[in-house]
């Protein structure tokens, strides 16, 4: 009596991650795993088993898609319960009304009992189990299948799109039956079960062979041609976001630039786009925000450059930083390239800046009131005037008049071109001679008046009206210029500057990370030649075109 070895099949059902298992392997004496190895015996089955995990699940995949542009080819089988997820192009285009699927036969499970529990827990696209146990002739169950192709349109102007094929059309005919190398089991006493017992293993190699075919076909790209010719920019940059966005909805990294942030914000907005494409948007931002926030500092300083085009990269992938630093540029510089910023973004997005501009507008219309409110005070605590103290009174005159004059552009001179119509000739002539001509005010953008509070909220107050400037102020008057009156004077100017300082401290606040970054690095004051405008804007949640999860 030959005595055989038993095995725990539930060890191999309930194995656990590959770190764990190559820590129990490494435990065992390595001469018992050796001696134990070639032992085996690969009668009735096939030493190669196809590969069940991305880009090509062969045992539970339903969705076939074929991404063919420039010669290569890349082929994907995924799963239908994936896709629908997180697209909804595919969740409408397997629906009842637009779905093509084909029924074609089911694939054989692996030979390993083990591996054919996996296969069914992992995927039963058809609803039907497959009895596994020795001895079993069941005919294998057919399941439904959808199949993707994409079709580049008729020229370069047509977007590249996925399109939904006849499954059944591309299933090559069934292999013919041969006799199998390894196929058979023991011999039946009967003729009736040898013949079955040999239609099934020559079934089961013939199609084993085949699938080995078949994966090898789908696990490398294919070229149309002997030698392919090289792929154009363009072309891989779509096969990449391609294997991006289907990388992304099977929780894979992306395959983006990680030390360029200029390639890296390409191939980000050009993976946004297709996402946006496929209805995506959620799964794939919260990566490429995930991705573009590993930059911090340098990522900073290109939305400070170029606000407008991250202002959309926030937008596509919902992320709040992004989105919210773009915004506080924009706002600030408003309306600075308002009408390329109308053209690009949805009426939701603009919406949200003109909410935020009107804020701001009204915080500096507060504070521009409280500014020429300012006043000064003798030593009996009443305000300054000509007749009490006209020095004093000469310094606020000076302060507000510096207000007036930078806080309002220059008004628009007249035209000097000749009046060359004769109903303009009449005019011109009726008028009196002694008429000035009206001038129209520009109106002051917020850029302009942020330079103003900025030069104010300085903590030197060294950039207005400083020594020189009163010099020549009092020697307009020569009878009050001294010395002693000219430091009165200044004085009194450093009075009137810590008080604006004050009032316009609510403005000097920012909710740029530029600036935070800046500040824990113990730089004082906004970036030379940059950050010059207001950057005070708030971004609350209720503020962000997209619902936020609380």
């Amino acid at each position: 009596m030959v005595s055989q070895p038993e095995y725990n099949h539930s060890s191999l059902a309930l194995r656990g991650p590959s770190s764990v298992v190559s820590a129990r392997s490494s435990s065992r004496a390595h001469a018992s795993s050796r001696s134990k190895r070639y032992n085996r015996s690969h009668t009735g089955g096939t030493s190669y088993v196809p590969q069940n995990e991305f880009p090509i699940f062969s045992h539970s995949g339903d969705v076939e898609i074929i991404v063919a542009v420039g010669g290569r080819e890349q082929r994907y089988l995924l799963h239908k319960h994936t896709l629908t997820r997180c697209s909804g192009f595919f969740e409408a285009s397997t629906s009842q009304e637009w779905s093509r699927a084909g029924v074609v036969p089911s694939l054989p499970e692996p030979p390993s009992r083990e591996l054919s529990k996996i296969g069914e827990e992992a995927g039963s696209n058809g609803g039907s189990e497959v009895s596994t146990g020795p001895g079993t002739s069941a005919p294998l169950p057919s399941r439904r299948q959808w199949r993707y192709e994409l079709d580049l349109g008729a020229d370069r102007n047509d977007i590249p799109m996925l399109v939904q094929r006849d499954a059944n059309a591309s299933n090559p005919p069934p292999p013919p039956t041969t006799t199998s190398l390894f196929g058979g089991g023991n011999r039946a006493p009967d003729a009736s079960a040898s013949r079955s017992k040999s239609e099934h293993g020559r079934t089961h190699s013939s199609s084993s062979f085949f699938r080995s075919v078949a994966n090898l076909s789908l696990s490398h790209p294919k070229t149309d041609g002997r030698s392919a010719p090289p792929l154009s920019e363009a072309d891989a940059d779509l096969l990449r976001d391609y294997d991006n966005l289907f990388r992304i909805f099977y929780n894979y990294p992306p395959i983006l630039d990680g030390i360029s942030i200029v390639d890296a914000y390409l191939q980000c907005k050009s993976l946004l786009t297709l996402a946006d494409q496929y209805d995506a948007l959620a799964v794939v931002g919260p990566r490429v925000d995930h991705h573009l926030l590993q930059f911090q500092g340098r990522l900073w300083k290109q939305i400070d450059k170029y606000p407008i085009s991250y202002l959309r990269i926030g937008y596509l992938s919902r992320s709040k930083v992004i989105f919210q630093e773009a915004l506080i540029h924009i706002v600030g510089q408003w309306p600075a390239n308002e009408r390329a910023i109308r053209a690009s973004f949805p009426e939701i997005v603009l919406d949200i800046i003109e909410d935020k501009v009107e804020e701001l507008e009204e915080t500096i219309s507060r504070i521009e009131g409280r500014l020429f409110r300012l006043n000064l005070t003798d030593s009996r605590g009443e305000r300054v005037s000509p007749q009490t103290s006209y020095l004093e009174w000469l310094a606020l005159s000076l302060f507000r008049q510096w207000l007036a004059d930078n806080m309002n552009p220059p008004p628009v001179p007249p035209s000097s071109t000749s009046h060359s119509s004769s109903f303009s000739s009449r005019q011109h002539a009726s008028a009196p001679p002694n008429t000035a001509l009206s001038t129209i005010a520009a109106v002051p953008t917020l850029a302009a008046v942020g330079r103003v509070y900025r030069t104010l909220g300085s903590a030197s107050g060294s950039g207005f009206l400083d020594r020189d400037e009163c010099k020549r102020f009092l020697k307009l008057t020569p009878v009050l210029y001294t010395r002693d009156n000219l430091r009165r004077f200044e004085k009194r100017i450093d009075e009137l500057k810590s008080a604006a300082r004050e009032v316009v401290r609510p403005l000097m606040g920012t909710g740029l990370e530029l600036e935070l970054d800046r500040a824990a690095a113990g730089a004082v004051g906004p970036a030379v030649g940059k950050t010059d405008y207001l950057t005070c804007i708030e971004l609350r949640g209720r503020d962000l075109p997209w619902d936020v999860e609380v």
